[in-house]
């Protein structure tokens, strides 16, 4: 598929349809969503000066996430998407909402923060696999990756939003002015969610596909080495590279590493948002047969920017390693994301994606411990380039076992969704 076509399916996507709807409710949403994380970030690093404690934070939510994402997969292929998400819209409201006032009281506390980051594991586990599931059935099967790729350009533009206003509103109104707007913004997703049209009725086989266990999805995936491998190299980048960019350390990086205070967190985070929303842009770019290439380049491009932090002292250099990083990581993960959705069966795609999901949010509980732990023992800057190392070693291996097959065309059929009912 040309460069030139496949952008041409992704405008054709933004016309009046279900699609559209969705895509404007997630910016709103996401915008308000990473707001929140940037000022939790700043607010815990103001209670705590150790990593640890603040990977305490992505324990708590990984734990719950990978325990019950079984069970949000396959409630994601059995049940109505679109109420599961509505759900999980709800309780995440409740969630920034209590944080917010906790914040505006000033009786926040750290144990206050892990308590709300469990329960948001729950709902991420059933939210992850249904969102994942939803964007493939709002377009034709050969939209499929331009969807995700215009997903995946919407999450992460929306980085450059939202940290980038949370910033200003720290500064002007105090962190709980974030929490409260993320609260507000979940209304958008929900009013788009509610207008998104039924799944329709598969044939009698893909039904009772459907309703079998979470287990028949996990075996589909360990019989295929292409999703594994998808799967490994989304894991590496969790483990190794997530904490670096993430509030697990870049609070505390920013603060006691290159000595800054919030407003430079934000525009660091807005670096790397920014970078991120190029590169899923950049997967626009990217023909099926050039795949292998762009992920292997990416790799490199990953490891030496979390090696350059590692080396930084200065807010420029940082901000360049940030944002060539989050071009890399953003585009990798995009292209991980479509080889999946793309070789997962219509019937198994909620638990195919829960699986792929637990590989970044499931693997959350030792990120957000190995590495900041590691820097607690031997320094952020040993930590970051240890990583940067190890993280590159091993997902070119990854790469070298999938081989050319990220390349090859999905065999499966996928039978066309009906799009223009509207529930």
């Amino acid at each position: 598929m040309s460069s030139k076509l496949f952008g041409s399916k992704t405008l054709g996507l933004l016309r009046a349809g279900p699609f559209r709807r969705y895509i404007i409710g997630s910016l709103i949403s996401d915008s308000g969503t990473w707001m929140q994380m940037m000022a939790q970030g700043w607010v815990m690093s103001t209670l705590t000066n150790r990593a640890i404690l603040l990977g305490l934070i992505s324990f708590a939510a990984g734990l719950p996430t990978i325990l019950l994402t079984p069970f949000g997969g396959s409630a994601a292929d059995r049940l109505d998407k679109r109420k599961i998400l509505i759900a999980t819209q709800i309780a995440q409201i409740a969630f920034a909402l209590g944080l917010g006032w906790l914040v505006l009281t000033n009786r926040i506390q750290i144990w206050h923060v892990i308590i709300f980051a469990g329960l948001l594991g729950i709902s991420i586990a059933f939210e992850m696999p249904a969102i994942s599931a939803l964007v493939p059935e709002l377009v034709k099967r050969d939209e499929i990756a331009a969807a995700v790729a215009l997903d995946r350009s919407v999450f992460h533009g929306s980085r450059l939003i939202g940290p980038s206003l949370a910033g200003l509103f720290v500064g002007w109104w105090g962190a709980a002015s974030a929490f409260f707007t993320n609260a507000v913004s979940f209304f958008a997703l929900i009013a788009a969610l509610i207008s998104l049209p039924k799944r329709p009725v598969g044939t009698a086989e893909e039904e009772a596909q459907r309703r079998s266990g979470f287990a028949e999805g996990f075996r589909y995936v360990r019989s295929n080495r292409i999703i594994m491998s998808m799967i490994m190299l989304i894991a590496l980048n969790t483990i190794f590279i997530f904490p670096a960019i993430s509030p697990a350390m870049l609070p505390l990086y920013v603060r006691n590493v290159l000595k800054l205070g919030p407003q430079s967190l934000g525009w660091l985070m807005a670096v790397s948002g920014t970078g991120a929303f190029l590169g899923a842009v950049g997967l626009l770019t990217v023909a099926r047969d050039r795949r292998l290439k762009f992920m292997s380049g990416n790799v490199l491009a990953v490891a030496a920017g979390v090696f350059f932090m590692s080396r930084s002292h200065s807010f420029w250099l940082t901000a360049c390693a940030m944002g060539v990083l989050a071009i890399a990581l953003s585009m990798n993960f995009g292209l991980a994301n479509t080889i999946v959705q793309e070789h997962a069966p219509p019937a198994l795609r909620g638990r195919v994606s829960a699986v792929f999901g637990m590989s970044f949010f499931g693997l959350m509980p030792i990120a957000g411990l190995v590495v900041p732990g590691f820097s607690d023992l031997v320094g952020m800057r040993t930590a970051l380039a240890v990583a940067s190392i190890v993280y590159g070693v091993a997902a070119f291996s990854v790469l070298s076992l999938a081989g050319r097959h990220v390349c090859d065309r999905p065999v499966s059929p996928v039978p066309e969704p009906e799009l223009t009912s509207v529930a």
